[in-house]
């Protein structure tokens, strides 16, 4: 069957609408991982995926009186797309059924490309059920994302390209898994002529299709998985691609969603493009591959995807791309409530970066904090950082892999405090810099007590600061004077009607 499968790949019919994308050397990304990594730029397609190869291969080989009637798909993401396009440059009415959820901006992109959108349904299940269901009642070829030979045959290209593109050794191949059309085209195509080669599929943790199906050596509908990488948000391995991929590949990566977004930062910081998660999966596969397996100068190749990213969803994106570098990390730590613990807190950190710095009024006796430090490698220096605040009589916590920590409770530290007076509220602005807020704190200085305290590094050239400081009606005049010395812009809250109505 592989032997088919080869001919139907190199016969394929794709160049009508994709182009033979780049293989690129990631120079920086290179040089860090001590690898030669090249990155197979898909997301440069005309629709930013690879999904127009399959789509447009199947379509181009069906009969005339086929074409005639027309076609059908289900999708929410790039299949959908590359069904529209398809149609549209071979004349062929195209359906495409999604779910109402669909964001507007993916069924205006199905309009634009000549594609006849049908909204039903909450989600892809209810969307693929019905577009079989107006397949069979009106005669229409339903054309599967990923669990059709022409299909598997289309996506092949991309390894077929790669091997012209670099015909020298290449160590492994890391290819990213949904439904399995790509890992299958291009595994087959690849061990038929580097059968060296080693091939990687890459998962998310909470989508393994794959990885479940070769453990039970067997297909395994998943009960619950994970959208987050949404390009391969599938509960079941395709059955035509399980069999043919089961005895290619290697071996199955699971990747974390925090390593999925350090993919996205690596290869925005590389080539200044920013990947949709699926498209981010084979470079968080490399990336831990060469930590486990210590290797270095080999040549190994990852498959950017795609890149149809919803503008946001990088906010989230961003938050987490420094934990999965393990270059920050978040601590739940007690400190004594009374003036000048904040500095002394600081002071036992020295010069180490702080990403972000949560704090509200709780008690008279005790503070707790939410505090993330920039570090270079979390593993080596997270114990260290441990021993360091409980040696100073800080009850410290690890909290850098609690999810509802990293997505709930640094945006919902504070709230009303009873025994909370003369508090008032500032905005302060300052330079961006290593020691910053140390610096900060220092000016301030231990004449007032700090009863809420905001700081999130984002990168800017300033650092943008919400403190609550303990100041009566008696000292208020000597703390204008001191804002008159502070040197920092800064900007009064304290009659702000959403800090009265949520902290006041």
């Amino acid at each position: 069957m592989n032997t088919d499968l080869i001919k139907k790949i190199e016969n394929s019919k794709v160049y009508d609408v994709a182009i033979e994308s780049p293989l690129e050397h990631a120079k920086v990304i290179s040089s860090r991982l001590v690898n030669n990594v090249l990155l197979k730029r898909e997301d440069q397609q005309s629709v930013f995926s690879f999904k127009l190869r399959g789509a447009y291969n199947k379509i181009a080989h069906l009969s005339d009186a086929e074409k005639k009637q027309g076609v059908i798909a289900a999708s929410a993401g790039n299949h959908a797309q590359g069904v529209a396009l398809a149609g549209n440059k071979l004349g062929i009415p195209a359906t495409i059924v999604m779910p109402r959820t669909t964001p507007s901006i993916k069924v205006e992109s199905v309009a634009r490309l000549g594609g006849h959108a049908v909204l039903y349904g909450d989600t892809y299940d209810e969307a693929h059920q019905h577009s079989l269901q107006l397949a069979q009642e009106k005669s229409l070829t339903y054309v599967h994302p990923y669990d059709d030979i022409d299909v598997i045959a289309g996506q092949g290209t991309i390894a077929m390209e790669i091997l012209r593109q670099h015909p020298g050794k290449i160590d492994a191949m890391f290819i990213p898994i949904g439904g399995g059309g790509l890992v299958a085209g291009m595994a087959a195509y690849i061990k038929h002529y580097r059968p060296e080669t080693k091939i990687i599929g890459v998962e998310p943790q909470d989508a393994p299709t794959m990885h479940t199906a070769l453990q039970a050596n067997e297909r395994v509908e998943l009960e619950q998985i994970g959208i987050f990488a949404d390009g391969v948000a599938v509960r079941q391995i395709g059955e035509k691609t399980f069999e043919i991929a089961k005895d290619l590949i290697d071996e199955v990566l699971l990747v974390s969603t925090d390593e999925i977004c350090a993919g996205i930062k690596d290869i925005f910081d590389e080539t200044r493009t920013l990947v949709e998660p699926a498209g981010a999966l084979s470079l968080a596969g490399i990336k831990q591959y060469v930590a486990r397996e210590k290797v270095s100068n080999q040549t190994l190749v990852g498959i950017n995807c795609g890149a149809n990213i919803n503008f946001d969803r990088l906010r989230h994106v961003a938050e987490r791309a420094e934990l999965g570098e393990r270059r920050e990390c978040l601590f739940a730590v007690t400190i004594p409530e009374q003036p000048g613990s904040f500095l002394k807190f600081c002071r036992i950190l020295g010069a180490r970066g702080i990403t972000e710095f949560n704090y509200r009024y709780a008690d008279k006796s005790d503070a707790h904090i939410f505090v993330g430090i920039k570090v270079e490698d979390s593993e080596k220096e997270k114990p260290e950082l441990l021993k360091i605040m409980n040696a100073d009589g800080y009850a410290a916590m690890d909290i850098s892999d609690n999810e509802m920590a990293i997505l709930h409770l640094r945006h919902m530290v504070g709230g009303h405090c009873a025994e909370l007076q003369d508090e008032i509220v500032f905005r302060f602005e300052f330079p961006e810099r290593p020691g910053a807020l140390l610096q900060f704190l220092e000016t301030i200085g231990q004449d007032w007590n700090i009863s809420l305290f905001h700081y999130r590094n984002h990168g800017a050239a300033y650092g943008r600061v919400l403190v609550g400081i303990q100041v009566p009606d008696s000292g208020r005049s000597r703390f204008d004077k001191f804002l008159d010395k502070l040197g920092y812009r800064y900007w009064e809250e304290s009659n702000n009607p959403i800090y009265k109505l949520f902290l006041g």
